[in-house]
């Protein structure tokens, strides 16, 4: 099955927080894993933000070896409904219509999505 990971749960596993086992137990190899360009977006500011530019280069460079989903109309309307129907903001919205478009399980450790279907949530307590 295909599994798209989300922002918040791949810097839970860039910060070595103490989810990191967990989440290395159920990110899957490059094959399954799918990743949004809303995710690289969010992804390479944190980076950015956060660790610096050269790291950044280094995780979008291994998120373009994953499937790389880009944002079309299809997904777009999709995140439209499910911005209505959740009340997701947009960039969750699009996460969630991705998982959802492609029938993937979405990995994530942000709240917005727990009790949502073919949701894997591991909640940050920490």
């Amino acid at each position: 099955m295909l599994v798209v990971v989300d922002t918040s749960a791949w810097i839970e596993w860039l910060q070595d927080s103490p989810l990191r086992a967990a989440l290395e137990q159920v990110i899957p190899d490059k094959q399954r894993c799918v990743v949004p360009t809303i995710v690289q977006l969010e992804l390479a500011k944190w980076l950015t933000r956060e660790k610096g530019e050269e790291q950044a280069d280094i995780m979008i460079a291994y998120t373009q070896k994953c499937q790389v989903a880009p944002l079309d109309t299809r997904i777009a309307l999709r995140a439209a409904d499910m911005h209505r129907q959740y009340r997701l903001a947009t960039a969750d919205a699009i996460v969630y219509a991705t998982a959802q478009e492609l029938g993937a399980q979405l990995l994530t450790c942000d709240a917005h999505f727990e009790g949502l279907a073919n949701v894997v949530f591991f909640p940050n307590n920490f």
